[in-house]
């Protein structure tokens, strides 16, 4: 249903400083770089950051994030440690979600700008 999501940043150096190595533990990859945006993905850009110089931080309180699939909990693990390492803040460690419907393993990190982004796989055990 979505082909590929967006986030604002104040900094494009800074931010691609933080989404590579985060983004990378997805395996998703720099893929376009132009002046003001930078795409990310593994075969096309499905994941970009574009500079919004003059945004203000996103508020914790917007609600909004996104979420990419990971195949393995240790993926997971890895988003959440390559995302803190740099420059990233937690938002919810990595482990194991169970709620009514649907159990799932989960890491939320907020990047420099204030973006909620979450990685996620759903272990059959």
């Amino acid at each position: 249903m979505i082909d590929h999501v967006s986030v604002g940043v104040r900094d494009l150096e800074r931010a691609a400083r933080f989404y590579e190595p985060t983004l990378a533990a997805l395996g998703l990859n720099r893929l376009v770089t132009r002046p003001a945006t930078i795409g990310f993905g593994k075969v096309y850009p499905e994941f970009w950051i574009n500079l919004r110089a003059t945004m203000a931080q996103v508020a914790h309180e917007s609600g909004t994030h996104i979420c990419l699939r990971a195949k393995t909990t240790a993926e997971v693990d890895a988003f959440h440690a390559a995302a803190l390492a740099s420059g990233g803040l937690s938002d919810g460690p990595p482990g194991l979600r169970p709620h009514d419907r649907v159990r799932y393993y989960a890491a939320f990190v907020l990047d420099p700008d204030g973006n909620r982004i979450e990685a996620v796989t759903f272990p059959s055990e």
